[in-house]
């Protein structure tokens, strides 16, 4: 289908953009395929808290493994892998036995799909969330420098002020402030998307 295709190409840009350095496109893929991992993961465990905390193992992971994918799978089957493996490790690190058969991608992408059902997803919203994701990626990487790697390190890489600091070798103060004015100006980008998609329709009768 012309949709998955766009879809894998997306993919791909993005995770060549991740390979170059870019952080920020990562966090686009976290907010893709977030849906999807969960539903994976919420297979194999049930408790909705370890759920998240397991999906954030798992991108984090993918993160880190990353340099070395080279496509010859798509994307969404090997963080498809790197799930499972994740939530397996987790029951047997808990002592807890994990499932004898393994999640289909087909399974997990109907289950995903059944959670999107109930969170009342439609095609104008799934539109939407492309529009916003490409939005974000673009007032991202037209950040200056500092503000762009403050709110990457934040967001993307869910570092502390005291972390991000550190690393960046400024006052917390200042930390805080350029997190401030990354989110003023992405937010500012996103208005216009999000107050069309807000817009009351007219009632006819």
């Amino acid at each position: 289908m012309m949709e998955d295709k766009v879809s894998q190409s997306l993919d791909q840009d993005l995770v060549a953009r991740v390979q170059r350095g870019d952080t920020a496109a990562f966090d686009l893929l976290v907010r893709k395929y977030q849906h999807r991992v969960a539903a994976i993961i919420s297979r194999y465990i049930r408790d909705w808290s370890e759920v998240q905390d397991v999906a954030q193992d798992t991108f984090i992971r993918a993160y880190r493994a990353i340099r070395s994918f080279r496509g010859d799978a798509q994307f969404s089957t090997w963080l498809h892998r790197i799930a499972v493996n994740t939530a397996k490790n987790h029951l047997s690190s808990h002592n807890r036995r994990p499932p004898g058969d393994d999640i289909e991608l087909e399974d997990a992408e109907q289950f995903e799909s059944g959670l999107r059902l109930r969170d009342n997803d439609t095609p104008e919203r799934e539109l939407m969330r492309q529009q916003l994701e490409q939005t974000v990626l673009a007032a991202v990487e037209a950040l200056p420098p500092d503000l762009r790697d403050a709110i990457t390190f934040r967001e993307v890489e869910g570092m502390s002020y005291e972390e991000i600091a550190e690393r960046m070798g400024c006052p917390i103060g200042t930390v805080r402030s350029r997190i401030f004015r990354a989110r003023e100006v992405i937010d500012a980008r996103m208005r216009p998307l999000l107050d069309h998609d807000q817009t009351p329709k007219r009632s006819h009768a």
